[in-house]
């Protein structure tokens, strides 16, 4: 049998539909060369230097996401035409299935939904550090239905598109890179004042992971019960992973005030309880 003879063959599925060989090679060839495009895509649109460096690499991914969604969506049509299916016939048949799976599938429809939002709005991006339901977690992945997020114990949590639109949700990253902190120092009374500022300054400026603009700076807070309040504010782009920075300030100030002679103070109280002398009489009393 010749190829070109291969090529015209069908194969009737069911009585009045049938499935051409040919028809068959040319879908998967628009399947295979729609793979093909978005793996090219993602290369182009994520290399270093496209558009001159102008769109950044959050930016760069949605837009790749959102240009996938829609040439996987043409590429089937197109492959769904070339095997000879009436589009029109396939979506008047199914219209009593889709409403079934509608109702029955409500939730995930709107997570569907929900991605779309996601994806064209741009209020969430990957690589974007949010905070929701208490968890603090970087965005790795951005689906039609679900974002995968990575929290500080690398741990990957699956959440539905639908809690971001309908929850509140803390961007960390949505407006700029580095993000202000604040680590809280207490110093015993008398301390010298200046000399605390030198060392909680110092300590900031050591750390490479903080920014030095905007300029770290202390504040003086308050006068507490016990012991003298700082506040040390600085920024930094290492929002992930922001606990160990302020690990490392803790103990490079803990040594700083030390070096000084600077004590950081626990809590003290003086406990008066009435009625003592009262209990010693009454002993006396008893052991005579």
């Amino acid at each position: 049998m010749a190829l070109e003879d291969i090529l015209r063959a069908k194969f009737e599925i069911v009585e009045g539909f049938s499935i051409h060989v040919d028809k068959v090679l040319f879908a998967t060839l628009i399947i295979a060369a729609t793979w093909l495009i978005i793996k090219l895509l993602r290369r182009l649109i994520t290399r270093p230097n496209f558009i001159a460096d102008k769109v950044n690499m959050k930016r760069r991914m949605t837009i790749f996401l959102v240009t996938k969604y829609f040439i996987w969506f043409f590429s089937i049509i197109l492959a769904l035409s070339a095997l000879g299916v009436n589009l029109t016939t396939l979506l008047l048949g199914s219209t009593a299935l889709l409403v079934g799976l509608g109702l029955g599938l409500q939730h995930i429809f709107t997570d569907l939904v929900s991605g779309f939002f996601l994806l064209f709005e741009g209020s969430l991006k990957i690589g974007d550090v949010i905070e929701l339901d208490g968890v603090i977690g970087k965005v790795m992945e951005i689906n039609l239905r679900s974002c995968e997020l990575k929290t500080r114990d690398d741990v990957i949590i699956i959440i539905p598109n639908s809690k971001f639109l309908a929850e509140k949700v803390v961007n960390w990253s949505h407006a700029s890179e580095q993000v202000r902190f604040t680590v809280e120092v207490n110093v015993a009374y008398g301390s010298d004042v200046e000399q605390v500022y030198q060392c909680l300054e110092a300590a900031m400026v050591a750390h490479h992971q903080i920014s030095e603009t905007p300029k770290p700076f202390v504040r003086f807070v308050d006068f507490g019960e016990s012991s003298l309040k700082f506040h040390m504010l600085f920024w930094s782009k290492n929002t992930f992973r922001i606990e160990n920075v302020k690990s490392d300030l803790r103990r490079d100030v803990y040594a700083r005030l030390a070096e000084h002679g600077l004590n950081i103070p626990f809590p003290q109280r003086d406990i008066h309880i009435k009625g003592v002398e009262n209990l010693a009489g009454l002993k006396d009393k008893l052991e005579q």
